[in-house]
């Protein structure tokens, strides 16, 4: 009988690390490319079997491009296939605006490269193999947290292979907005709001087929388009809680607005066959009140959701990462950091990104929210939205803040010496 039993239900493996991340978004892979980088013996887990997975953060900004830079990275980063958006021009109820231009910007990338975030992490995936320090293993899902009394020892995890125990000095939570870990470990999220969500969508894009207009606000409509090379990106923005009203109308509904906001879409938008082909994004903006326990950290989106206003998730976990692995890596490497030097990183860290959360509310409440109650009478384009325009010089300001940030972070964690 115990021989059936252990059959049908595998004994747990064990292993020990240094540190254990979970989760290979942006800031999982990142942060353990810098840990594996100092000669930390840390395991990123990932819980698909690639990373190949559509509408996922693909705008990498200049404060990331730096940081490949720094890493030594970018030349053969900006070879993988991207596009680039220097300017940033939008259609405010039929009226031409200019939004933002990073060619102001006195920063060596002054451009947003669009690039598959797939792409992305398997490039960092790829140049993490020369350390050996560093494992990724995928189709590994955290599903629960190990404990020594009060303190967060590791995670326990389902592979293919079965269950197995990756007992940590330290574990980090990079596990995104619905984070496993997070809620394991009972961390309180304040939860902020946001007026609306977003269908994302791909149309076909013809080789001759040129627009600059990326952003286009109608009374009670918006949409923003990406061109991707060979299909345009496509964001229907809509207000909170009314995707199946619309789905009610009908797809053809949709597709018809959709086209008439944006012209060029038209032969294209035959590629959306049916309400499968669009993707409901539910917008939040949150964070923790509080990112460690004992043995424990949080990042990325596990610590806050942004909004997709600016398109800066994927750059501010990035800087999540590169600042946890500058105040933390030499401790790290001498077991697991108090809770206070945890905590280092939120006191790092939060004033950014309450910033930038402070900041998609602005625009959230006083464009987007105003745009989407609007009814058929015409828009007014926001006096900020005209002085910007008016002023080239003003221009830089928002291009500051969406390519850069709020404290941008460069990278000063050490490299382990070569053996």
């Amino acid at each position: 009988m115990d021989a059936t039993r252990s059959e049908q239900q595998p004994a747990t493996r064990s292993v020990k690390v240094r540190c254990c991340i979970v989760g290979g978004g942006p800031a999982g892979m990142m942060l353990g490319y810098l840990l594996g980088r100092a000669g930390i013996d840390v395991v990123v887990l990932e819980k698909h079997a690639d990373f190949f997975r559509d509408f996922r953060g693909d705008t990498v900004h200049p404060s990331t491009l730096q940081v490949m830079d720094e890493l030594g990275l970018i030349d053969g980063f900006l070879k993988l296939p991207h596009q680039r958006l220097q300017k940033m021009d939008g259609m405010f109820g039929g009226t031409p605006v200019r939004i933002a231009d990073l060619a102001r910007l006195d920063t060596k990338y002054p451009f947003i490269a669009f690039m598959p975030q797939w792409d992305f992490l398997n490039f960092l995936r790829e140049q993490g193999q020369r350390f050996p320090s560093l494992k990724v293993m995928m189709s590994t899902e955290a599903v629960d947290l190990l404990r020594r009394g009060d303190t967060i020892a590791g995670v326990r995890a389902n592979t293919p292979d079965g269950p197995i125990d990756i007992e940590a000095d330290l574990t980090i939570a990079c596990d995104g907005r619905h984070s496993t870990v997070r809620a394991r470990a009972g961390l309180e999220v304040e939860e902020i709001g946001a007026p609306m969500d977003v269908l994302w969508f791909r149309a076909a894009r013809k080789g001759d087929e040129t627009e600059n207009v990326f952003a286009r606000v109608e009374p009670g409509k918006m949409m923003i388009t990406f061109d991707r090379g060979d299909y345009w990106q496509c964001a229907y923005v809509i207000a909170k809680g009314q995707y199946e009203t619309l789905k009610a109308r009908g797809l053809q509904s949709l597709l018809d607005d959709v086209v008439r906001m944006a012209p060029i879409l038209k032969s294209g938008i035959t590629d959306v066959k049916s309400w499968d082909d669009v993707k409901l994004l539910t917008v939040a903006i949150n964070r923790l009140k509080r990112w460690t326990r004992p043995g424990l950290l949080c990042i990325g989106d596990a610590a806050h959701a942004m909004s997709p206003v600016g398109g800066v998730g994927v750059n501010l976990a990035v800087q999540d990462a590169v600042a946890t692995a500058n105040l933390l890596s030499d401790k790290i490497r001498n077991g697991c950091p108090s809770e206070d030097e945890l905590d280092a990183v939120r006191r790092r860290r939060e004033f950014p990104v309450k910033m930038t959360q402070r900041m998609q509310m602005v625009v959230q409440n006083n464009i987007i929210s105003g745009a989407l109650r609007h009814g058929n009478e015409p828009l007014k384009v926001p006096l900020i939205v005209r002085l910007i325009t008016a002023l080239p010089w003003l221009q830089g300001i928002p291009a500051r803040f969406i390519a850069l940030g709020v404290r941008p972070e460069h990278v000063h964690s050490p490299v382990a010496k070569a053996s």
